[in-house]
């Protein structure tokens, strides 16, 4: 497929002006498109050496990231980090384009938030009203935080959380942004949702959700890893002869307990 066609149809649905302004980075990251057909697709989270293996077998005319590749001023970030210089100028050496689809995919129809919204299951999906990137929705029954912390691990299909039931105890109304959208649990609390569902929770945050007598479910923030399967999907949708890879190379970190070392009884 001709790469100036994907890299526009992927443009309106995922546009720039939706990314967080002056705290994102978007687009195209690395590489020339013009004038390239795009054939063979690679989907990661992050780019990194580790899946440079995967990309030297597959050999991709594209990879398409979550979190950004160059992540600030690219020539302050190619100076001060050289292990990304390093595995910039080897893609470049490749012929390699790299686009970068954060924000604007969390925020957008189709995007991270609905994806994990669907995942629970819930109803009545739509945006927050002060928050857009956020969705809220209903349950389709009522459960205690307990029940609703457990099922959240098995839909989400992460092996634990980080749980604050300082709210109601029961949950019919759930909000949910995928990452590290802490601090959006005001916004959720303050539009009636029963819990707020998010990550990356600083001890700040911890006190906050505490004295605002809330629910808060902090989550792995490699529960995002969904964010390949759908942009496989959306790419089939646009040109289904399109080769695509998908690398999950991003594991949740190991929880370490006392009780898992037979330690405490």
């Amino acid at each position: 497929m001709k790469a100036t066609k994907l890299i526009s149809i992927l443009g309106k649905k995922f546009p720039k002006s939706v990314a967080i302004k002056n705290h994102d980075f978007h687009g195209l990251m690395l590489g020339k498109p013009k004038g390239k057909d795009f054939q063979r697709i690679l989907l990661c989270l992050d780019l990194d050496y580790l899946i440079y293996d995967e990309i030297l077998s597959f050999k991709p005319d594209l990879i398409i990231t979550h979190h950004p590749f160059i992540y600030g001023k690219k020539s302050y970030v190619l100076k001060n980090d050289p292990i990304k210089k390093d595995l910039y100028d080897k893609l470049n050496n490749l012929n390699i384009c790299v686009y970068s689809y954060h924000t604007s995919f969390d925020e957008c129809k189709d995007g991270m938030n609905d994806v994990l919204s669907n995942k629970l299951e819930l109803v009545n999906i739509k945006p927050l009203e002060s928050c857009p990137m956020a969705r809220g929705g209903m349950l389709k029954y009522e459960m205690s935080f307990e029940e609703f912390n457990k099922y959240c691990l098995e839909k989400l299909n992460i092996p634990y959380s980080l749980s604050f039931n300082y709210g109601k105890k029961t949950i019919k109304t759930v909000a949910i942004v995928g990452g590290g959208g802490w601090s959006m649990f005001k916004n959720a609390k303050d539009e009636g949702y029963d819990v707020f569902i998010s990550g990356d929770m600083p001890h700040h945050g911890q006190r906050d959700v505490i004295l605002e007598k809330y629910n808060y479910i902090n989550i792995a923030h490699e529960v995002e890893n969904v964010f390949m399967e759908q942009m496989k999907k959306i790419l089939n949708q646009i040109d289904d002869t399109l080769d695509i890879k998908i690398v999950i190379h991003e594991k949740v970190p190991e929880l370490f307990t006392l009780k898992k070392m037979n330690l405490f009884f």
